[in-house]
Formats: structure tokens, C-alpha cells, sequence
């Protein structure tokens, strides 16, 4: 797997050194992901939350870590599956699914803090790790973190508590109906660009005690729904919401490259029981993963010809409207048509070719109908 990860990281450092464009952003985001499973033979199985089948189900779960260089590419370089508590008590059992003897229990935080450190050993260097309420929650990884140097913007629960510059100690939830009324507090900007254009939200930040922690809250300009992010930066680095926001709409390209895992190289599908046979599945779809990321990030520039977008609700469309930048699932069908039985000349690259056009001229008018959705609710907010 540290092979697999320093190929990821060195050519997508190079992708994004090639692209120029300034400093950009490196994070690291961390995320579960399972695969349903049936019987109780396999290791790591049993009835649990499924996030892929949206329900509790019978299945196993992984942690994964996703290098993403802010606009360049993003690919998964970390993992470790999550064994329940029960079956490393079990010596049948894990003799069964081939554990190893000196396995220990570890929760899904803990196995986040492992993969990080394995990162860290290889000289990864990361301006900020993100992920969800599983591992905000988790303060042995929060003190792991801040022990290494490393900035982080993890989601917490509204039930979180922290104590503000004021000393007042509150929930995430009671600070930001005490303190951040009004729309004067907040600041509507984009947590980055997607196919169908800017992802607008209200942002606004709280101080903690430390000058070096705060809160960041986001509000959904629709449903007005929160969503909290506790960050921490470390000294000798700039703290403004800008970073913050930035970073944390960069936790969105792991769930991508699960994605990607599971419809192009079979994340979710493999046909093994044992520990080590799973561990060596995942490494296997990782490198797989990885040469795809890598090269569609080193073409990125040569390959996007889309139009500009629109800059009003009432614009005509372009003539010509391009074609999408060669993307893992392209470039995975190209590496596949050469070991495929021989098509007609050309045949591979035109289909191709319609591909990319037809999801520009798609992407061009979600994002001139998104012009104007984002206005009105603006407005409104």
C-alpha cells in the first residue's frame, strides 16, 4: 500500500506543478465505506450501518484516507478495515478469517489515526485533514493531529461541546443560536466548484478558548439546515475562513473516488473471506484507482476544451460546446478497449469523443440554470 501511495501523491504533486495556477490546497479526507456481504465466514462481518445500502445491513466496513490536490485530482491512499470487538475475542473466529494473532481492537477513529501516521511516515505532508462526525467526534485522533502539527476541519456533531473566547461553554448547536443571528454574521460563499456549478452556503466562525481552534458553521441557503466543522490551525500558519472553507469543501472528493472504485474496478465486490485476501482486494482496486487519477490529472489541461460558462439565466448556448476533460472512468475505458477484442478503427474514440461532448453541453446548461436558482435564493437568505 506505501507504494501505491507515494505514486499517488508524487504524480499528482506533479500534475498539480505542471498546471501552475498558484498555492493550492492539499487535504487529506477521511471516510468509511462497506461492502454488503452475506453469511458470517468473512472477516470483519456483521450486521451494522451500511452507508452504500442506506440502512443497516449485513456487510463489512473500511476506513479510507483520499490525497486531494485542490483543482488537479484526487485519489484513495490509505486503508484499514474496521474488525469488530467480538471476533477478535473469538480465537475460532479468527482463525477462521484469518486474523492476525496480534490484532487489537481498534475503532473507526483509531484506524484513521494509524493510516495518518503511515502517511506521515512516507513524508506526506497535508495543509489540512477533513472528514465527518466520525472522526470530529473522536478526540484521540483530534489529539493526534494537533501532536503532529496538523491542521484539521472535522465535522462534529451539533451535540459538541466547546468552550468560547468568552468562556462560555456551549453545544455547537446553542452557540450558533445565540451568537450567529442574523444575517450580518454570515458570509455566502462557494465550497468549491462541481459539474453543475458553485456549491453556495452561508459560512460564519466562532473563537474558542484557544486562539488556535475555532468553529466553523455552515448553512444550507435552502433548507437552512447547519452543519459544524471544529478546526484547528496550526501556529506559523494563516487562520482565516477563507483556508477553513476552501478545506472543507474538499472532504467531498473521497466520496468520488468511491464512486469510481466501485463502478470501474470493483471496490465493493470482492469475492474473498479472509483478512489479508480483502486487504490485498483493496490495494489492488487502489493502484488501479491511482494510475487512472494520475493520468487523467497530468491531461486535465490538454484534454479540457469545454465553452466558457454562462455568465447570465438568459444566455444562448455556444455553437461548439467542447468536451469535458478526460475523467478516471474515460481514461479506465481507454485502458480497457486494448485488451478487448479489436473494434472497428476509431470506434473506441468516437464513442468517447460523444461522451465527453454531450456531458459538456449538459454541464453548460445546469450551470446556466443554476445561475439563476443561486440569485433568488441569495436573495432570500
Amino acid at each position: 500500500m506505501g507504494v501505491v501511495r507515494r505514486f499517488a501523491v508524487a504524480g499528482l504533486m506533479e500534475a498539480a506543478r505542471r498546471s501552475g495556477g498558484g498555492r493550492r490546497l492539499v487535504t487529506g479526507a477521511l471516510d468509511e465505506t462497506g461492502q454488503a456481504k452475506q453469511g458470517s465466514a468473512t472477516a470483519g462481518v456483521q450486521r451494522q450501518y451500511m452507508g452504500c445500502a442506506g440502512r443497516v445491513a449485513n456487510g463489512i466496513n473500511t476506513v479510507h484516507l483520499a490525497y486531494v490536490q485542490e483543482k488537479t485530482g484526487h485519489a484513495l491512499v490509505g486503508a484499514r478495515q474496521w474488525i469488530p470487538q467480538e471476533q477478535i475475542d473469538d480465537p475460532v473466529k479468527s482463525l477462521v478469517t484469518g486474523l492476525p494473532l496480534d490484532l487489537e481492537f481498534r475503532t473507526k477513529g483509531q484506524l484513521a489515526i494509524d493510516i495518518c501516521a503511515d502517511a506521515f511516515a512516507d513524508g506526506i505532508a497535508f495543509d489540512f485533514m477533513c472528514g465527518d462526525e466520525v472522526y470530529g467526534n473522536c478526540t484521540q485522533l483530534r489529539e493526534f493531529l494537533e501532536e503532529q502539527g496538523q491542521g484539521y476541519v472535522l465535522r462534529v456533531a451539533s451535540s459538541f461541546r466547546l468552550t468560547l473566547a468568552s468562556g462560555m461553554r456551549l453545544t455547537c448547536a446553542d452557540a450558533a443560536s445565540r451568537l450567529l443571528k442574523g444575517s450580518r454574521r454570515q458570509e455566502v460563499r462557494s465550497a468549491g466548484k462541481g459539474s453543475k456549478g458553485g456549491r453556495w452556503y452561508a459560512w460564519s466562525w466562532l473563537g474558542t478558548a484557544s486562539p488556535r481552534h475555532c468553529l466553523l458553521v455552515r448553512r444550507h441557503l435552502k433548507t437552512g439546515e447547519l452543519a459544524f466543522h471544529y478546526c484547528y490551525v496550526p501556529e506559523g500558519q494563516p487562520l482565516t475562513m477563507t483556508r477553513l472553507v476552501r478545506a472543507a469543501g474538499l472532504r467531498w472528493p473521497v466520496e468520488e473516488d468511491f464512486e469510481f472504485g466501485k463502478d470501474c474496478f470493483g471496490l465493493d465486490q470482492s469475492q474473498v473471506r479472509l483478512y489479508t485476501a480483502i486487504a490485498r482486494h483493496l490495494v489492488l482496486v487502489m493502484a488501479a484507482l491511482a494510475i487512472c487519477a494520475v493520468t487523467a490529472a497530468s491531461l486535465k489541461d490538454r484534454t479540457d476544451t469545454q465553452a466558457p460558462p454562462p455568465a447570465r439565466p438568459d444566455q444562448p448556448p455556444p455553437a461548439d460546446p467542447g468536451m469535458i476533460p478526460l475523467t478516471v472512468p474515460e481514461i479506465k475505458r481507454l485502458l480497457a478497449a486494448l485488451l478487448l477484442t479489436p473494434a472497428p478503427p476509431g470506434h473506441a474514440a468516437h464513442w468517447l469523443d460523444w461522451r465527453r461532448r454531450h456531458q459538456a453541453r449538459s454541464r453548460w446548461y445546469h450551470q446556466r440554470a443554476r445561475l439563476a436558482t443561486d440569485a433568488v435564493i441569495t436573495q432570500v437568505s
